[in-house]
């Protein structure tokens, strides 16, 4: 059984690892898409950051749901 136990805390963090590939290229992409727009428009560039910090706070949001669920499941044995 304690071997049981260690397999499902490796699956985890391979689970949490998998996770955190998502959130991290879509910050990537927000921030990269978001100065690249500011350069192209620096009159809109207020408008513009603000919906790239709510991009960034949803798509962070999704990293921390991640990090949570391994937890959730692990103690409802």
């Amino acid at each position: 059984m304690a071997q049981l136990a260690e397999v499902v805390g490796s699956i985890a963090s391979v689970g949490y690892g998998l996770a955190a590939i998502g959130p991290g290229i879509g910050v990537g992409l927000i921030f990269g898409n978001g100065v690249q727009a500011m350069a192209r428009q620096p009159e809109a560039a207020g408008l513009i950051r603000s919906n790239m910090f709510i991009g960034f706070a949803l798509t962070e949001a999704l990293a921390l749901i991640g990090i949570v669920m391994p937890f959730v499941y692990g103690t409802g044995k």
